[in-house]
C-alpha cells in the first residue's frame, strides 16, 4: 500500500485530522531541509510536501516565492531534490510528496522523473500548472508505478470539473481554500469550506484544505469537512527569520507541535 493511503487510513481509524508540512526544498539548504523534514515526522507531520524551487512559481504567494528564490540561488534543481529524498529515506518512512511545476519535468523528461521519484522514495507528485486535461500521460506512468498524482481543485471549479476530478483522484485531493496564490490568512474563507462541502458529497477519496492555514483554531472550526491540512507559507516564514540551523529547526518543531 502506497503511504500516502496508509496514512489516510490510520488518520480515519484514530479519527484525526493530518497535517501536511510544506517546505521548500534547498531554504536555507538542502542539508537543514533533511534535517527539517526528520524533525516535522517528529514534530507529528502526517505527511511532507518538498517543493522544487522554480523561477516562476504562479499558484505561490511572496513567502513561498522568495524561499524559491534563495533555493535557486544555492543551484538547487529537480535532480537535487529527488536525490534528497532518497537520503531522507534512509532515516524516515514519513510519506513523500514532491510539488513541482511542470516545466522542470519537462525539461528532466516524464519517463526520467517518474522512475526517480519512484527510487528515491516519493509517495506522490503535485503540479499546481498541469491541467488535469493535459496530465494523462504523465498519470498513466505514475499509477503503474504505484505513485499517486494528486489533483487540485480551487473554489471556482466548476461542479463538472469536481466531478471529473473526484473519478480521476487517488491519494488525497488538494482543495485550495481561496481564489489566488498561498500565504498566512486569518480565517478560511466561506468558499473554502463550501468547496470541501461539495467535493465530499461525491467521494470519500481523503480531502486535505490548503493555502491559508496557519494556526490551529483553523481547523477545529472546519469540523468533518477535511481529512487533513497543508501547511506551508506559515512554516516557511519561521524559516525565514534565518538563524542557525537547530534554531530553525526548534522553532519550526514548536510550531508544529501546536497543531498536534
Amino acid at each position: 500500500m502506497n503511504r500516502i493511503d496508509s496514512t489516510f487510513k490510520r488518520l480515519r481509524m484514530t479519527n484525526r485530522k493530518g497535517v501536511i508540512a510544506y517546505i521548500t526544498a534547498g531554504d536555507p539548504d538542502l542539508e537543514t531541509t533533511e534535517k527539517l523534514v526528520i524533525k516535522l515526522a517528529e514534530s507529528g507531520a502526517a505527511i511532507v510536501e518538498l517543493g522544487v524551487p522554480f523561477s516562476d512559481p504562479v499558484a505561490d504567494g511572496p513567502v513561498i516565492q522568495a524561499a524559491s528564490a534563495r533555493a535557486l540561488q544555492k543551484k538547487v534543481t529537480l535532480e537535487k531534490v529527488l536525490a534528497l529524498a532518497g537520503r531522507i529515506r534512509n532515516n524516515s518512512d514519513i510519506p513523500l510528496l514532491v510539488m513541482t511545476y511542470y516545466n522542470p519535468v519537462y525539461v528532466y523528461g516524464e519517463k526520467k522523473f517518474v522512475e526517480k521519484a519512484l527510487d528515491n522514495g516519493f509517495d506522490g507528485v503535485v503540479i499546481p500548472d498541469l491541467p488535469l486535461e493535459e496530465a494523462g500521460l504523465l498519470v498513466k506512468s505514475l499509477h503503474e508505478a504505484g505513485l499517486h498524482y494528486i489533483y487540485l481543485l480551487a473554489p471556482t471549479s466548476s461542479s463538472a470539473r469536481i466531478r471529473t476530478t473526484v473519478e480521476l483522484a487517488s491519494g488525497f485531493i488538494y482543495c485550495v481554500s481561496v481564489t489566488g496564490v498561498t500565504g498566512p490568512r486569518d480565517a478560511i474563507p466561506t468558499a473554502g469550506i463550501e468547496l470541501l462541502k461539495e467535493t465530499r458529497s461525491l467521494t470519500d477519496v481523503p480531502l486535505a484544505l490548503g493555502f491559508g492555514i496557519s494556526h490551529p483554531e483553523q481547523i477545529r472550526a472546519l469540523g468533518d469537512e477535511t481529512d487533513a491540512v497543508i501547511i506551508g507559507s506559515a512554516i516557511m516564514k519561521l524559516i525565514e527569520k534565518g538563524g542557525t540551523g537547530e534554531e530553525i529547526l526548534e522553532r519550526v518543531g514548536l510550531f508544529l507541535d501546536s497543531f498536534r
